[in-house]
């Protein structure tokens, strides 16, 4: 049980590193007037996507507290 929930948060704080790289990318992108929208807008995507992953995976690792 407790090795789950080490495996859980080590796996936010992959996917928080991934979210943080992709909003690096996508603000530097955003300054290169070149580079295309769709991929923006596909990265930013994929970060909205691995938001949902963490919120996700940090519900899960709270413990079920009944009211």
């Amino acid at each position: 049980m407790e090795d789950d929930q080490e495996a859980i948060i080590g796996r936010i704080a992959e996917l928080m590193n991934e979210h943080r790289d992709l909003d690096d990318v996508i603000a530097r992108l955003a300054t290169d007037m070149a580079f295309n929208q769709i991929q923006i807008q596909r990265l930013k995507k994929r970060k909205l996507a691995l938001k949902d992953q963490i919120a996700s995976l940090e519900d899960e690792s709270l413990p079920d507290i009944i009211a």
